[in-house]
């Protein structure tokens, strides 16, 4: 019965969402129709399927693919067909789809320049029309210059460090012994708690409490079907960003009548104090930190416990590194060499994010028709790199869908695995679009890691299985029954 409404649902989101994107596909046929008679040349789209069939039937094979624990499905199977390179319809639009690296980085690196960013309105509506992951052109340089100003690791300092590791032990320390916890819900919390206080600078357990579910709707609505009726999710994540958007205005008030407080805000006391931005752009700035910090941080904390599970040794190994990090450490709370002694550490968390990166795809718009290799892009389609497809490619990392962290001390993948440079291992994008909080992400990841392995042991009480629609999770939240050590 379960199997029977999935199929259902599926039908009905894919012919809504048909519906309502066809008129962007309907115009430009017309515009393809009228270079035919004015005897223009054709562009030399990359292969792929056309028509009526594949409108609908890619769409569906999209929506199934990104709902499974193998988000790179559809696009393998089109690979065997077409190339790493190939056209296709997603939910009414044309787009050139690409499972090739240099391809990808070359997208990536255009941005601004031949490329757009370009998401569902459900997802910029949500985001808001003033934040760094939406804007446009030196608006979006300029915000994307302060966000990873502010999330240098080098300005954080000791304080900064013990505060990140305060607020994990504060949650590690109320939960009961053989108690039963979904992480996936401790670690979204945990991760909208260390957000929301280094940006916001609140940390009262009801205002975290309040935060999480806000934003427990607020994702699941950022690829729906914008319908704004009670029931469906974009409802209820518009209003659930209403809310988060009322508490940072509030916030912003409170800085604003009280200046010797201001610096004590977080980062946004630093916006307040340091640019000249509308309170609009503030909110939304914001908004979309928080976003993005507490999904790539809370999600990459999860997947790794999840994966550790399923291969032992690799836990070990783990715990070998941090138990000895531990004995030479008396204080409970780590310091900045204890965290650059973490070598095999970031082969898990690198592998975590290779197997479940977040970002498994991008969605960029051709702002003129651009030529790459043989192919001509049109102005208007979507370029899609599958950044999931290239991580699990087994042409480039042998055993792709195995948990792996050993892979990544092989010469050759300790070359690839420079996600600023390597057009191999991109989880965090590229270009200027790339994640401005990659390496603070990288350190509470790390942090975390060490202070729930060495607190605890724990025992996977039902199975589970990862999906990424319609954001990446694990279906039955992960539950496993803890033990104190």
């Amino acid at each position: 019965m379960e199997e029977i409404h999935f199929t259902t649902w599926t039908i009905v989101v894919v012919a809504i969402l048909s519906s309502i994107l066809f008129l962007p596909y309907l115009i430009r046929s017309r515009r393809e129709k009228k270079n035919k008679i004015s005897g223009l040349p054709p562009l030399k789209l990359p292969p792929g399927g056309g028509g009526w069939s594949s409108l609908i039937g890619d769409s569906v094979k999209w929506y199934n693919a990104i709902s499974s624990s193998h988000p790179p499905s559809f696009v393998e199977e089109q690979i065997k067909r077409y190339g790493k390179i190939f056209t296709c319809s997603f939910f009414g639009r044309k787009a050139v789809v690409s499972a090739d690296p240099a391809f990808n980085r070359y997208v990536m690196q255009g941005e601004g320049r031949l490329f757009q960013s370009s998401y569902p309105k459900s997802f910029c509506d949500l985001v808001g029309k003033n934040g760094v992951i939406i804007v446009q052109g030196e608006q979006q340089r300029k915000l994307h210059r302060i966000s990873a100003n502010m999330m240098r690791l080098d300005k954080v300092n000791s304080n900064f460090l013990a505060h990140i590791q305060m607020v994990m032990l504060h949650t590690f320390n109320s939960f009961k012994d053989n108690e039963v916890i979904s992480l996936q819900d401790i670690s979204r919390k945990m991760a909208i708690n260390l957000m929301v206080n280094q940006l916001l600078g609140v940390s009262t357990e009801s205002e975290i409490n309040e935060m999480a579910s806000l934003f427990s709707d607020f994702v699941d609505g950022c690829l729906s079907v914008p319908i704004d009726l009670p029931g469906f999710s974009y409802h209820a994540a518009m209003k659930s960003r209403e809310a988060i958007i009322r508490k940072i205005k509030k916030i912003i008030e409170s800085s604003r009548q009280q200046d010797e407080l201001i610096s004590s805000n977080g980062v946004l006391g630093k916006l307040l104090e340091e640019e000249c931005l509308p309170d609009e752009t503030v909110a939304d700035f914001i908004i979309n930190l928080l976003f993005a910090g507490s999904e790539t941080t809370a999600k990459t904390m999860l997947f790794a416990v999840y994966f550790l599970t399923q291969c032992p040794d690799a836990l070990e190994q783990l715990l070998v590194e941090q138990e000895k990090i531990r004995s030479t450490n008396s204080n409970s709370i780590l310091s900045w060499d204890d965290y650059k002694y973490m070598p095999f550490t970031q082969n898990v968390i690198d592998e975590t994010l290779r197997l479940g990166g977040i970002a498994i795809w991008l969605i960029r718009e051709a702002k003129d028709n651009v030529e790459y290799s043989d192919f001509m892009i049109p102005k208007g389609f979507l370029v899609i790199p599958f950044l999931s497809a290239v991580h699990l490619d087994e042409t480039i990392y042998p055993g792709a869908l195995n948990f792996n962290p050993w892979r990544w001390m092989d010469e050759e993948n300790m070359a690839n695995r420079n996600w600023r440079s390597s057009p191999y291992f991109a989880p965090f994008g590229g270009g200027a679009r790339h994640c401005p909080g990659a390496e603070l992400a990288r350190l509470q990841i790390a942090l975390f890691l060490h202070h729930f392995t060495t607190k605890y042991r724990w025992n996977q009480v039902k199975d589970d299985r990862m999906s990424f629609f319609p954001s990446a999770r694990l279906v039955n939240g992960f539950q496993i029954r803890i033990k104190k050590i």
